[in-house]
């Protein structure tokens, strides 16, 4: 941790503290080798170039340091370049209307798309980006009020889950892992994903080419993984996620969807209105149908019933014709 993140992480919530730190560098080790537990197992090594390197957690508690939360680590940064292009915020939208586990309360579900994630208590200002992140076993919102911020990991003590990266040419080799930290300089993404935070699912797509890979963390490594009809299926939420080629904002394309264990595509709230009334629609022409064909039956009824009625007239007045009374038949 850099001389500025302990003072950040101090001077926020208290002052004095941080006054206390200034004074001497001694004083500031001393507060970090006292920190509280980290409540992640981070100890994983992962390679910078030759040289192996630990990522170190707090190691001890001590209530003298407080640690920022999502209220002091925004997302909001104006030197940061927005999303690469529109697909990546519709795709993720896509993705977060749609991704309802049945095994879990919609209010225990959480998802995110370009949004910090904050993940080293030791260095404040390490944070990844993920296109897309699900977080699933704690409340929407932060403290069941707020909307986040950012999502920071040693505040919220939950992991993603599952993490996705739509490939772009910029960042493309780091989202592969084919990228290596430098010494003193921030984890990649992958050994982020990987080693430290320990995401089980690590989905990567290229609208590119269209291809789809998914990596499982499988002990301490991501394993590439076989898709079976261009889905895979994730038991911790009883979906899969796969390819589907369709229309979404008026654009056709191939997307990522979510699917049900019997293979049905999950819609979003917008489709399901648009079938709920598609449906509407074809209950009311039915049942207009059915009553247009009622009225045809009581009519044909009403036909046959005069038919009779004439042909028993015809049939009386040949009768008294023949000097018969057919009253009394």
């Amino acid at each position: 941790m850099v001389w500025e993140d302990t003072i950040v992480a101090l001077n926020w919530r208290f002052p004095d503290r941080a006054i206390a730190i200034r004074s001497t560098q001694q004083k500031w080790k001393t507060a970090i080798m006292s920190a509280m537990p980290y409540r992640l197992n981070l100890l994983q090594p992962f390679r910078q170039g030759n040289l192996m390197t630990m990522h170190v957690p707090d190691s001890q508690s001590s209530p003298t340091k407080v640690l920022p939360t999502m209220y002091d680590l925004p997302s909001e940064d104006p030197e940061e370049p927005g999303l690469p292009d529109e697909y990546h915020r519709w795709q993720a939208q896509l993705l977060c209307d749609s991704c309802i586990p049945p095994n879990y309360p919609r209010d225990r579900v959480f998802s995110a798309s370009d949004l910090n994630l904050y993940y080293d208590s030791n260095h404040l200002n390490w944070y990844k980006r993920p296109d897309w992140y699900l977080v699933v076993g704690v409340s929407r919102f932060y403290q069941d009020r707020d909307l986040r911020q950012s999502y920071v990991i040693w505040d919220e003590a939950v992991n993603p889950l599952i993490a996705i990266e739509f490939l772009s040419p910029g960042t493309e080799d780091e989202d592969l892992g084919l990228t290596e930290s430098a010494p003193n300089k921030p984890p990649t993404k992958w050994q982020v994903y990987e080693r430290i935070l320990q995401i089980p699912y690590y989905f990567v797509f290229s609208k590119y080419n269209n291809q789809l890979r998914v990596f499982r963390l499988i002990g301490n490594r991501y394993r590439e993984q076989l898709l079976t009809g261009s889905r895979f299926w994730i038991p911790e939420i009883q979906l899969s996620l796969g390819l589907w080629e369709g229309a979404f904002l008026q654009n056709e394309r191939l997307w990522l969807r979510w699917y049900d264990i019997n293979g049905n595509l999950v819609l979003t709230p917008e489709e399901f209105e648009r079938q709920r009334a598609q449906l509407e629609s074809q209950r009311a022409e039915f049942e207009r149908q059915q009553a247009q064909i009622e009225r045809q039956q009581a009519e044909s009824e009403r036909q046959r019933a005069e038919s009779e009625r004439q042909r028993a007239n015809q049939l009386a007045d040949r009768l008294r014709a023949m000097g018969i009374n057919p009253d009394e038949l």
